[in-house]
């Protein structure tokens, strides 16, 4: 596979800026696989192509207010903090900016001296160590200086921070978002499981891959970032009754031009029990157990007031 193989236009006003009121209200596009034949129709009709005994996945993972705006010490020039990883004794592993200025021993303040911070280690391929300094919980901290690390194709500022997680987000760790996800609420879960789908859950902390392009031409050659992964035993042994009963799993998951999705970079081989690790890599064969459908997020049309656009693979 090229890179350029995925290349498409995408006009900026057709980007939308702010999410559409109602959650489940964006567009769904149906695509059945086996003909070709596809549909325009709305998320909250996904009950229409689920059966009873199904299995549906979702990455129960919360976002971070990741993105921290400061300034650097001395002499008060702007800078910006993303933060990726806990690498524990308050030190992240981040992406930095602007980079050229921001080497080891380099220090930086945010919110007026609230937290400050001091590069220690430079990493290979740019990411920077950084180790902080606070008073009290580090979690509430983040909460009042950081803000929502969303794409840099939204330029409005996120009014309500909710809005950027998904109505089943529990563990907090993702440095953005698994997008597919955002478009569930709550009742419409709720009518899924009266249905008798099976519904379980990973945790996969969506991470630097998201932000880091994919600069070879092969798409295989391209080094993937790992990500945290945790695998429940309850979705592990959910996960085997579909195949068993002869019908379907299906992932919520962003979609990526790596070719790989969340919930499906979390399980590549069938499991009988829990898993806890991190997931890397590209997928380039077949899943052993290959989902029925997987929800897919695509930047395209605009859609009233959103920028998620999702297919179904049947």
């Amino acid at each position: 596979m090229k890179t350029h193989d995925f290349y498409f236009e995408l006009p900026q006003e057709l980007i939308a800026q702010t999410p559409i009121e109602r959650r489940d209200a964006s567009r769904l596009l149906v695509l059945d696989k086996t003909i070709g034949a596809w549909e325009h129709r709305h998320f909250f009709d996904l009950p229409q192509y689920l059966h009873p005994g199904d299995c549906l996945i979702l990455n129960d993972s919360r976002v971070l207010p990741a993105r921290l705006l400061g300034q650097r010490l001395p002499g008060g020039g702007a800078c910006e903090v993303l933060l990726l990883i806990d690498r524990g004794d308050k030190t992240w592993e981040c992406l930095v900016r602007p980079g050229k200025k921001m080497r080891k021993g380099a220090r930086v303040s945010f919110g007026d001296g609230q937290l400050t911070g001091e590069i220690t280690e430079e990493l290979p391929g740019g990411n920077r160590l950084v180790r902080f300094d606070f008073e009290g919980i580090f979690l509430e901290v983040l909460d009042r200086l950081g803000k929502m690390p969303l794409p840099p194709y939204i330029k409005e500022e996120l009014q309500d921070r909710e809005r950027y997680q998904t109505v089943y987000s529990k563990v907090v760790g993702s440095a953005a978002a698994p997008t597919a996800g955002l478009h569930f609420t709550k009742e419409l879960l709720a009518q899924v499981q009266a249905m008798g789908v099976g519904v379980g859950y990973v945790t996969l902390h969506v991470g630097l891959g998201t932000f880091r392009p994919v600069k070879e031409e092969e798409i295989t050659d391209h080094e993937m970032h790992s990500e945290y992964c945790v695998i429940p035993q309850e979705t592990a042994e959910l996960s085997i009754r579909p195949r068993a009963g002869g019908r379907r799993w299906a992932n919520g998951a962003p979609h990526r031009p790596r070719g790989a999705c969340v919930p499906v970079r979390s399980r590549r081989r069938p499991l009988r029990r829990s898993a806890r690790g991190s997931s890397s890599g590209l997928t380039k064969s077949p899943c052993s157990a290959e989902p029925a459908f997987v929800l897919y997020h695509r930047r395209s049309q605009k859609i009233n007031k959103f920028p998620d656009y999702f297919c179904f693979f049947l």
